[in-house]
């Protein structure tokens, strides 16, 4: 059967999640059950990330098997109209090799974390950013951050429910970028690794905020990861700044 991968892009509000799961509506079961009125022998489709109740995406990546071949662009402009009007779409397809996975060929995650510091609620960017009151300093981010990368044990940072098999991950990056907002600032947090943890970036995101806040030192960080303690890290940052932006493979399937 062919194999044709996508990059797709969703609102994450309205769903519990990007797998398919009893009860509430999920983006793995909405992309499905498009697809399935093209094909409704379709199996399930595979992701490269699969994100949390609320957490968006502008790049997930998802491949299918599908019966018929399609022309990758007419396969996506169908899937589209089909998807109306939920918030997903799909913004690039293609046709693959046979042993080519969403998930397994994966090199490369790469998260944004959005943090908006003001004191008036969000209107346009509510769902899409966590709101704090006050100002925060990047530089003292940037500081507390650097702690981060490298290859460590991310006991600290990882949620009590998370079934991956070590804690220990190597982070490429994490790029602290201070952006004028209206009557505030924009904090994004920039991620990059090769896979992570569950929790990791908005537990990352959390701390840093405490940082930035001027309620811990930048050195606090290093201490809280040497921990390998859950009680140690900050807050876990609400799901809505998170965005999944794009996953990396070998060679870009897009082109």
């Amino acid at each position: 059967m062919p194999r044709y991968a996508f990059r797709i892009e969703y609102d994450g509000g309205p769903f519990a999640g990007w797998q398919r799961q009893d009860g509430p509506a999920s983006v793995q079961q909405t992309l499905e059950e498009a697809l399935r009125v093209l094909e409704p022998a379709m199996p399930a489709i595979a992701a490269a990330g699969r994100t949390d109740a609320g957490v968006h995406a502008t790049g997930q990546v998802a491949h299918a098997e599908l019966a018929r071949d399609w022309d990758p662009f007419r396969l996506s402009e169908a899937v589209n109209h089909h998807l109306r009007p939920a918030p997903v779409a799909i913004t690039a397809g293609a046709r693959v090799a046979d042993g080519w996975h969403a998930r397994f060929s994966a090199v490369e995650r790469r998260y944004t974390y959005r943090i908006v510091a003001r004191r008036a609620p969000l209107v346009l960017d509510r769902g899409q950013a966590w709101r704090v009151p006050g100002p925060l300093d990047a530089d003292a981010m940037r500081a507390g951050a650097a702690h981060l990368v490298g290859r460590h044990d991310f006991t600290t940072f990882r949620a009590s429910i998370c079934q991956a098999a070590s804690p220990v991950k190597s982070l490429d990056e994490i790029a602290v970028e201070a952006l004028p907002h209206p009557g505030g600032q924009e904090i994004r947090l920039h991620l990059r690794a090769r896979s992570f943890l569950h929790n990791q970036v908005r537990s990352i995101a959390g701390t840093l905020e405490r940082v930035g806040a001027g309620a811990w030192p930048p050195g606090r960080v290093a201490e809280v990861l040497a921990a390998r303690d859950r009680a140690a890290c900050g807050p876990v940052a609400p799901p809505d700044g998170l965005c999944l932006t794009g996953v990396g493979y070998p060679a870009d399937p897009f082109g």
